[in-house]
């Protein structure tokens, strides 16, 4: 796999993968209809060319053979209670689940969080994603706090987890 960062011209190959890694991950658990308006505002491609655009967001791409097979996405949360930089989303394409893909873009994270210049990084998880609370507790997350989520008009609940870089 080669990761590399993320270029305003990727944001129609984004919007593909992250609206089918979201999916995936949580449409058997929700609603459609929070499922669809959620996913309309967070993943469309003037979204994804927005976030590729703005100075404090880097967004790193997973890509096998040519094809995009994951994605990580930091934030620079200056002040946050919790650290730094946010790690704002964190995805493998399903197929890839098991296959080491997750462990290379979480130490590419760190890299470029590092970068960012943070000593933190954190993240929030929803409650109820018991796989990915295992991997990020493996990677040596910890829960530190709470926090609300709103998926379409289901507030739902997000752990918050950090750790040192």
């Amino acid at each position: 796999m080669i990761i590399r960062l993320a270029a305003p011209a990727d944001a129609a190959t984004l919007a593909a993968l992250s609206l089918k890694t979201f999916v995936d991950a949580f449409g058997a658990y929700n609603r459609a209809e929070d499922m669809e308006s959620y996913t309309h505002e967070a993943f469309g491609e003037a979204q994804q060319r927005r976030e590729l655009e703005t100075a404090n967001i880097v967004t790193l791409l997973g890509e096998q053979n040519g094809e995009a097979i994951a994605y990580a996405q930091l934030r620079q949360t200056p002040g946050s209670a919790y650290g730094e930089v946010e790690m704002a989303r964190f995805y493998v394409d399903r197929p890839f689940h098991g296959s080491g893909i997750a462990q290379s873009l979480m130490k590419a994270v760190d890299v470029h969080a590092r970068a960012l210049g943070g000593t933190r990084l954190w993240l929030g998880v929803w409650e109820r994603n018991l796989r990915a609370i295992a991997f990020y507790r493996k990677a040596g997350f910890v829960q530190c706090a709470t926090q609300p989520f709103l998926l379409g008009g289901d507030l739902q609940t997000d752990w918050v987890m950090n750790r040192a870089l």
